[in-house]
C-alpha cells in the first residue's frame, strides 16, 4: 500500500516539483497540497496522511501553528524551511516535527528519510529489533546527532551540517571507513548529496571551524566527558567524526 503525503508550502514551484517527484515513486502518493496553514489542517483532517511535508512561513497559519493544532493520531511531520537556525530547528522538534530539512534540499535525501520512517511503521513489533537494526535506530541517531550539534554550536543552515551528520551515521554503521576517509567516506557522502568529495571535505571543515569560532569549547569537552580540546586546538575532520561516532556507539546508537 502506498504511503500518503500532504505537501504544505506557499512556494508553488516547490510543491509542483515535489508532487512530480513523488508521482514517479511506487511507494508514495501525494493526496493533497496546501498553500497555507489552514488548508494544511483541513487536508490532514480529510485525508489522514502518513506524512505531512510542512513549511514554516505560510499565510493564515504558520508551520508552528499547524503543529500545535494537529490532533492525535498525527502524521509524521517533516519540516522544510530556510529558517534553519538552531532556534527554529529546536522549536520544530519541540512542537512535534520528526525531522527538519533545510531548504534547498536534495529530493532523494527526503525520499530516504520517508523510507526510514516507513520501514519503522511497517515492521511488526517483534521483528523490528532483529531484522531492521540500522533502520530502527536512524531516527534516534539523527536526534542525538542534532542535539550534539546544537550543543557544540554547529548551525543547521550550513551545508557542512548535513554532510557531517551523514558522515557520522555512515561511520557508526561502518567504523572502519574512518580509515579511508578520502577514498570512501567523502565519495559516499558526495553520492548522497549529488556533489563532489572535495566540496564535502571543505564543508565539513567549515562546520567544525564554525563550532570552534563560536567558543563553545567547554560544551564540547563536557559532552565527551574530558578536556580534549582548547580554543586553539581544532580537530581534523576525521578526528571529529570518529569522536562523535564513538560516542554514539557507546550510547547504543
Amino acid at each position: 500500500m502506498k504511503k500518503s503525503i500532504i505537501i504544505a508550502d506557499d512556494n508553488a514551484g516547490l510543491v509542483a516539483s515535489l508532487k512530480d517527484f513523488f508521482d514517479g515513486k511506487d511507494g508514495y502518493e501525494v493526496v493533497a497540497t496546501a498553500e497555507n496553514g489552514a488548508e494544511a489542517l483541513a487536508a490532514v483532517e480529510k485525508h489522514d496522511p502518513d506524512f505531512l511535508l510542512l513549511d514554516i512561513v505560510m499565510p493564515e497559519l504558520d508551520g508552528f501553528g499547524v503543529l500545535s493544532a494537529l490532533k492525535t493520531p498525527r502524521p509524521v511531520v517533516i519540516m522544510m524551511s530556510q529558517l534553519n537556525t538552531d532556534g527554529f530547528v529546536q522549536k520544530a522538534l519541540r512542537y512535534g516535527a520528526k525531522y527538519f530539512l533545510a531548504k534547498p534540499f536534495n529530493f532523494d535525501v527526503l525520499l530516504g528519510t520517508l523510507d526510514e520512517f516507513s520501514a519503522e511503521s511497517d515492521a511488526p513489533p517483534a521483528a523490528v529489533q532483529p531484522m531492521r537494526p540500522a533502520q530502527r535506530r536512524n531516527r534516534s541517531l539523527d536526534e542525538k546527532i542534532a542535539n550534539l550539534f546544537i550543543s557544540v554550536g554547529i548551525p543547521a543552515h550550513i551545508k557542512g551540517y548535513q554532510f557531517l551528520r551523514e558522515a557520522i551515521k555512515i561511520t557508526v554503521d561502518d567504523p572502519e571507513i574512518i580509515n579511508s576517509i578520502t577514498k570512501r567516506l567523502y565519495p559516499s557522502i558526495a553520492a548522497v548529496f549529488n556533489t563532489t568529495p572535495s566540496k564535502v571535505e571543505r564543508a565539513i571543515r567549515h562546520a567544525i571551524e564554525v563550532a570552534w569560532n563560536r567558543g563553545k569549547i567547554e560544551n564540547i569537552n563536557n559532552i565527551f566527558g574530558m578536556k580534549i580540546y582548547s580554543a586553539n586546538e581544532k580537530p581534523t575532520n576525521g578526528e571529529f567524526i570518529a569522536l562523535v561516532a564513538d560516542k554514539m556507539l557507546l550510547e547504543g546508537a
